[in-house]
Parts: structure tokens; sequence; C-alpha cells
């Protein structure tokens, strides 16, 4: 079966919170990796709003770093786990959300993640997350995928560093279009979705036929990419 994978960091709704959940719902995931949540007071009651509008319901959906993983109804959990990563002083805080899905029985390890604008702290947290996924893969006897905002470009030390580990979906079997930011004017690729190599992908980029783009450029500064998975 193949399982459509989401990530999408949603400006912590600053912008158009329907819009957020249009743009979502219209990707259709089983599963979304989503960064920078609301993260302030209210901020539960915000991402249940989120979560009921977009068709979701939460795995591991904590506080620190913004990051969550959510699924569609009916996507069976088997763990969730939420790890606050090495912290820098003077930087946000940065967490991993790990998530072991169990798409028709067969276990998956997803993480959410969201990396940093400094450039020797992303490449520390690039390292952490990747160690923290492989155990949970390890305990799980299952493969792993990492999808989030990388903060950086395909060639930096960060990608090269994750991509020596995982295959980077969107180069691998790229579909719809590859940049993610800005959403109103798209120029760069620092959002993607990376795999272990054991699942065979069958497509992964921003699903431009999917979305309006009038919400995509309402919704976020950033564009969602959505990859599809065998698992």
């Amino acid at each position: 079966m193949a399982l459509r994978v989401l990530t999408y960091n949603v400006r912590a709704l600053r912008d158009d919170p329907a819009a957020v959940a249009r743009v979502i719902a219209a990707c259709r995931p089983d599963v979304a990796c989503l960064q920078e949540l609301p993260r302030f007071p209210g901020w539960r009651a915000r991402r249940r709003g989120l979560a009921r509008a977009a068709g979701l319901v939460p795995a591991v959906d904590r506080r620190a770093g913004g990051v969550a993983v959510w699924v569609r109804p009916g996507v069976p959990v088997a763990a969730a786990a939420h790890r606050v990563l090495r912290r820098y002083a003077g930087l946000h805080v940065r967490a991993l959300a790990l998530a072991v899905v169990a798409p028709a029985g067969r276990p998956l390890v997803v993480g959410s993640i969201h990396l940093d604008l400094h450039a020797g702290a992303r490449l520390a947290h690039t390292a952490e997350a990747l160690d923290l996924l492989r155990s949970a893969a390890d305990a799980a006897g299952a493969p792993r995928l990492l999808a989030g905002d990388v903060n950086c470009a395909p060639g930096s030390a960060a990608w090269r560093e994750l991509t020596a580990d995982l295959v980077d979906t969107g180069a691998a079997a790229p579909r719809g279009a590859a940049a993610t930011f800005t959403a109103r004017r798209p120029r760069s690729r620092i959002d993607a979705v990376f795999a272990s190599s054991g699942p065979a992908v069958r497509g992964a980029g921003v699903p431009v036929d999917l979305l309006d783009a009038a919400d995509v450029a309402a919704a976020s500064d950033h564009r969602p990419v959505l990859a599809e998975i065998e698992v």
C-alpha cells in the first residue's frame, strides 16, 4: 500500500488558519509532520481546531519545539515520543516528534523536525535526530522516515548529513514542484521528506495539482511537501 506523508511548516497559524486547514486537507495525508505549530498561550485550543478542520488526529503533539506528527483517523499508532534536542543559548528550543505508525500492520518510524537557522546548531541537531530516529527504528524493527523544515538547501552540510543516511524522496522520485520557500515566490527547496532505503518512493514534491494557489499563499510562508511511500 502507499502511505501519503505530508510535511508542512504552518508558521504558527499567524496567517490564515482556515487556509492552512484547507491546504492540509487537500493533500489527503495519512501522516502529517508539522512544524511551527502554536506554542504560546492558547496553543492547545488552536492546535485542536486545526486538527479538526484538517480531518486529522494528533499522534505526537507536545508544545516544545512546535513539531508534531498527526495521522488520518484509522491509521494505527503503535508508539509515540517527543525528544527535546540539545539546547543552545540564544536559539530556539528544537525537538523531534517521533511516532511509530502501522498501516496495514507494517510499522514505520516517522519523525518531524524543524532545524535551526544557525548552521552549527542545525548540523548538530541533524546528527542527534538521526541517532534518535535510528534507535527508534531499531527498537521497532521498522524502516525510518524523517520530514520537516531543514532550513537549508540541498548540498548544504546538514542536507549532506541527512542524505548520507536517508534518501531524499524529492530527488529520488520528483513529483509536482520542487521549491517550498517562500510560498508566494517559491525559489528554495528547504522542506523535504527523507526515508530509509527500504520503502519505495512513488513520488514527492509540492502537490501543486491538488492545491488552491490562493490558499497556499494565504496559509504560510512555506509550501507543503507530499511524499507517497510504498510500505
